[in-house]
């Protein structure tokens, strides 16, 4: 696939289980001085004090209130709201999608995938979730629990002050072993710089290896939850015919249970890095930045989801070397 085109607006998504401090969040982003327009869907809508940051119109489910939030009263069509958006292009620079804290993410962010309009006009630039670090134990067996949690990008661990530090350090833990990749801030009342949230770049796994350099090592997490994450680290080139039979195949016969999966790839033959993200059966990818000269080429890939054969994804993955 071709590179997005520039002009293309980042979507980041906020997720979280009930109470957990979305609306909080949200509140920041709208009345931060970030200096970006941002313009908000939301598919569930209480008492919300949001300042007026944004200045868009448009109509059937998406309506302006007095406070200036764009507000989606229901669970529509994602795509025909944010087409209806797209006519206003230029009154913002950001969207940002929160969804119900009793959803699981992922329909949302096939929405990226899916349509092919969508990929050119909107790019998905992080799946950010926040976690109440005092009440995620009460709902750890849920699965929209654990899903927001495996799709993250992003991850809040919020209300620390409620909680130990011994705590907090068992919460990570957990959720670093479900989730290797995400990047993890502790935080009180959702308060986060907002160059950790907006324009992130969900695609960069270098972002997260600086947040955690370890986490690509192969004894790094252990796979005690039903969800958890496995990485394949290989400096040898692949070959691309072989890497997306395989991926295909690999998505049709599990891809209810990979909850997500990204990669930055060395494929034979390319100076540019290969990058890719999927969710479920879905999955999209296109050449990056060239590989700089003093990097080491290599292939990263990282799989989120349950019930995973990590020998096997060892053995097919290798099957795909040029």
């Amino acid at each position: 696939m071709v590179q997005a085109p520039t002009n293309t607006i980042p979507v980041t998504v906020l997720t979280g289980y009930l109470g957990a401090g979305k609306t909080t969040l949200l509140n920041r982003i709208l009345t931060h001085e970030h200096g970006l327009k941002v313009a908000v869907i939301v598919n569930e809508f209480g008492e919300v004090g949001i300042d007026n940051q944004l200045i868009v119109n448009t109509d059937e489910e998406i309506f302006e209130m007095n406070n200036g939030c764009i507000c989606c009263t229901v669970r529509g069509d994602l795509i025909r709201i944010i087409s209806n958006l797209m006519k206003r292009r230029n009154k913002f620079d950001h969207l940002v999608i929160e969804t119900t804290g009793l959803a699981d993410p992922a329909p949302v962010i096939q929405t990226f995938f899916v349509d092919e309009d969508m990929r050119d006009r909107v790019k998905l630039d992080a799946v950010v979730t926040v976690v109440d670090a005092l009440h995620i134990w009460n709902h750890w067996e849920a699965d929209e629990a654990q899903e927001q949690i495996a799709f993250a990008d992003v991850i809040l661990l919020n209300k620390t002050d409620l909680v130990t530090p011994e705590q907090l350090d068992e919460l990570e833990k957990r959720i670093r072993s479900m989730n290797a990749i995400a990047k993890i801030y502790r935080t009180r009342n959702s308060e986060l710089e907002m160059d950790a949230l907006l324009g992130v770049g969900a695609f960069d796994l270098n972002r997260a290896l600086e947040i955690d350099p370890e986490f690509l090592n192969e004894d790094a997490h252990e796979h005690d939850e039903t969800v958890y994450s496995i990485a394949l680290v290989e400096a040898k080139p692949l070959d691309f015919e072989k890497l997306n039979h395989w991926i295909s195949s690999l998505l049709q016969t599990q891809g209810q249970d990979i909850f997500r999966m990204k990669g930055i790839l060395n494929i034979a033959g390319e100076d540019r890095r290969y990058v890719f993200q999927g969710v479920h059966m879905l999955f999209e990818g296109n050449p990056d930045r060239p590989w700089k000269p003093d990097e080491e080429r290599k292939n990263e890939l990282v799989f989120i989801g349950r019930n995973l054969n990590e020998a096997q994804l060892k053995e097919d993955f290798l099957g795909c070397l040029a």
